[in-house]
């Protein structure tokens, strides 16, 4: 991924934020058939490993868990807040008129080395957490155990996890740093009349 310098994002904790925020994930692999790409939902430990890790689950019939072998390299791509941005939403447009439309968003890219984790104790484990944090602002959360074991037992037979140990993470936040300060809070005010709310937000604090 091209990443001018002013662009690139090396903190740890908006690394994390994106992952966590948008964790529906584009898992890219490449083998002797080609390139494929799986969008799947990932959990974020960032504390195991050297540069943590990512775990998820795919169908048992989807072929990606047999034709990667472990620890094959792959990389994993997180979009974050993204959005058009018109010329017209900047104040210098109107008086000079040397602005054109772009597009801004939030992107981290994991690479990383893939196991596959044909486990039912490991499967179980992660589909809970997910569950957990994603039915977490539910009024009434549903869990594992809202349905009969025999049921979740005929469902994890169904998934096989893998496990993404991370070698390296590039994230490129492109929300108008190259833009006087006037026309990028411009740009985020439309945006959020707009109700794009999670880039403009990104936009009035780019770090």
């Amino acid at each position: 991924m091209y990443v001018p310098a002013h662009l690139a994002e090396t903190r740890p904790e908006e690394l994390a934020r994106i992952i966590r925020e948008y964790p529906l994930g584009v898992l890219v692999t490449h083998d002797a058939h080609g390139l494929d790409a799986n969008h799947l939902p990932f959990e974020f430990d960032p504390d195991a490993g050297t540069h943590g890790v990512l775990t998820a689950h795919v169908a048992r019939a989807n072929p990606v868990w047999q034709q990667c072998a472990s620890c094959s390299p792959v990389m994993v791509v997180f979009r974050g807040a993204e959005g058009y941005v018109s010329p017209n939403w900047y104040p210098s447009k109107h008086e000079a008129h040397r602005q054109v439309p772009t597009w801004n968003y939030e992107v981290v890219h994991v690479h990383g080395l893939l196991t596959v984790r044909d486990d039912e104790r490991f499967v179980r484990g992660m589909v809970g957490r997910l569950t957990r944090r994603h039915e977490a602002e539910e009024p009434r959360p549903w869990k594992m155990s809202d349905s009969t074991p025999d049921f979740i037992d005929s469902m994890l037979r169904n998934i096989v996890g893998i496990e993404v140990a991370i070698t390296s993470l590039v994230c490129k936040r492109k929300l108008s740093q190259n833009k006087e300060e006037r026309d990028r809070l411009g740009a985020a005010d439309a945006l959020q009349a707009a109700g794009n709310t999670e880039l403009a937000q990104s936009m009035r604090a780019p770090g």
